[in-house]
């Protein structure tokens, strides 16, 4: 299996700096800083990222799921929210919220939390974050 990677780099103090993060495949080259994330600033923030990575990986290990159980999805469609506090010691990723909305024919809604729940479960980017106290889990099925 390959290996990825990305770089960031950063100038400055913490409050007044900023930096880059890219990516190997050159797919992300953003910008990030202070504001864009603790504020409403711009640029990209390391949870941002992270929401992405998340909600993309649970999605591939839910179409693999569906897919070995027979049950192809026709769509997936899934968001996740990442929220960092500020906790004993500094910060820390304190609660990331996946919402999933599906269309699979062949399967009932039951059948759908069910896979939703085995690929939370299964996905590597879950088993990565099983540090985080709480991951939740919303499904909503499309008939």
């Amino acid at each position: 299996m390959p290996t990825r990677s990305a770089k960031a780099d950063w100038q400055g103090d913490f409050k007044r700096g900023g930096g880059s993060v890219s990516t190997e495949t050159g797919i992300l080259d953003a910008q990030y800083n202070f504001s864009g994330r603790f504020e409403s600033g711009s640029g990209t923030n390391p949870e941002e990222l992270l929401a992405a990575t998340h909600a993309s990986c649970f999605t591939m290990a839910l179409s693999v799921g569906l897919t070995q159980a027979g049950t192809p999805p026709e769509s997936l469609a899934t968001e996740a929210h990442v929220t960092v506090d500020q906790v004993e010691g500094g910060f820390g990723i304190t609660k990331i919220a996946l919402s999933v909305t599906g269309k699979v024919p062949g399967l009932d809604a039951d059948g759908f939390a069910a896979a939703a729940q085995g690929a939370k479960e299964g996905c590597p980017i879950s088993k990565a974050l099983a540090a985080v106290p709480e991951i939740t889990l919303e499904t909503s099925f499309e008939s």
